[in-house]
């Protein structure tokens, strides 16, 4: 009633003002500062009535919470209507009740009011039901995106985070092929003209010296293969651990790392691989692209609720800073993140220090 009290009356004497250009805007602030005033009591009374538990930050537009209001009104003045009816109801059935006990009601016309207040009841109880479900729908609506904007955005969500997963796995291919070719492929084809040479001499010597060499380039292509091997998918995750990992890719770093592991629970497999990603990957780009002299990795289960745990991965480093978060790595960095819900922030001012952080959700 207060809400369609002021409506009326707002109506009657900020309508003509609201129809004039130039005091258009004084009285749209005045309306839409008593209708923040009714919508705030509104929420409240969801939320102490019914519990509901709405986003702070979310502020819906004037125009949407005028919108709820008005709608809220006529649920409410319709719901009115109806209790009033259904209390006529009562007062009907206790007279019909009165009739029987006094014997001044027949067979034929207590069947019939039986059946007629049995369809009203019914008709009753549903506008009810209706009316309390069109008030939920509504105060999401207006207090919180509705369901159809979660869901979107749900569907984006998804989009984005499988395409971005298919461009690392795409791009991932392409650098182990280029290791492969580059690295491995070449060294094979040394080694082979080495023995060549070394099986055609006629010198001994000189067969000792190239058989040396095929050796050492032997030693260097197994070198070169267990850091291909490495990169795809390290054997010690599974055998030793996500700490025993990140520990080999403390001792092949060439930059001094401290690495800092404070988890105690075990984690998922998902989630354990995509932070030992992230720690790789971001301290080969440091090696590669920072001139940091240190890096430090420190690796956090946050406390809580078992399906609300957080895995946080932060790696921070001295260098130069001015990382560019659109390049090809940490796209697919965030992408990897993304696929398990998880968020990667990156803080790289030009100077530095370069801090990424990366939130992984372990339900």
């Amino acid at each position: 009633m207060p809400a369609a009290l002021y409506l009326v009356l707002a109506g009657l004497l900020l309508g003509p003002f609201l129809l004039w250009p130039r005091t258009r805007g004084s009285a749209s602030t005045r309306l839409y500062a008593g209708v923040r005033r009714l919508v705030a009591l509104e929420r409240a009374r969801r939320s102490a009535f019914f519990g509901d538990g709405f986003p702070d930050h979310y502020r819906a537009a004037d125009r949407r919470q005028l919108h709820y209001l008005a709608v809220r009104t006529g649920a409410g003045l319709v719901c009115g209507a109806v209790v009033a009816l259904l209390g006529f109801g009562a007062v009907l059935a206790g007279l019909l009740v009165s009739g029987v006990l006094r014997g001044s009601l027949g067979w034929g016309e207590l069947l019939t009011q039986l059946v007629l207040g049995g369809v009203l009841l019914f008709l009753g109880v549903q506008g009810l039901y209706s009316l309390v479900e069109l008030d939920a729908r509504t105060a999401r609506d207006c207090f919180g995106p509705s369901e159809a904007e979660l869901l979107r955005q749900r569907i984006t969500e998804l989009a984005d985070s499988r395409a971005a997963v298919l461009q690392a796995v795409d791009a991932e291919r392409r650098r182990i092929e280029r290791d492969l070719h580059d690295g491995v492929q070449q060294r094979l084809v040394a080694l082979a003209v080495l023995l060549g040479r070394a099986r055609r001499g006629r010198d001994p010597e000189r067969a000792d010296q190239l058989l040396r060499q095929a050796h050492q380039e032997a030693r260097e292509v197994l070198t070169d293969l267990r850091e291909v091997a490495w990169r795809v998918y390290p054997s010690a995750l599974d055998s030793l651990g996500l700490a025993e990992a990140l520990g080999g890719v403390a001792e092949r770093s060439t930059v001094p790392l401290r690495l800092g592991y404070e988890v105690a629970a075990p984690l998922p497999d998902p989630v354990r691989t995509a932070a030992y990603f992230v720690v790789s990957e971001c301290v080969t780009n440091t090696a590669k692209h920072s001139g940091a002299s240190a890096v430090s990795v420190r690796v956090a289960l946050r406390d809580g609720p078992p399906d609300r745990r957080v895995l946080t991965v932060r790696i921070e480093d001295d260098g130069v800073g001015g990382a560019d978060p659109g390049g090809s790595g940490l796209t697919g960095l965030r992408g990897r993140v993304a696929a398990l819900d998880g968020t990667l922030h990156i803080d790289s001012p030009c100077g530095g220090p370069t801090v990424i952080t990366a939130e992984l959700p372990c339900a």
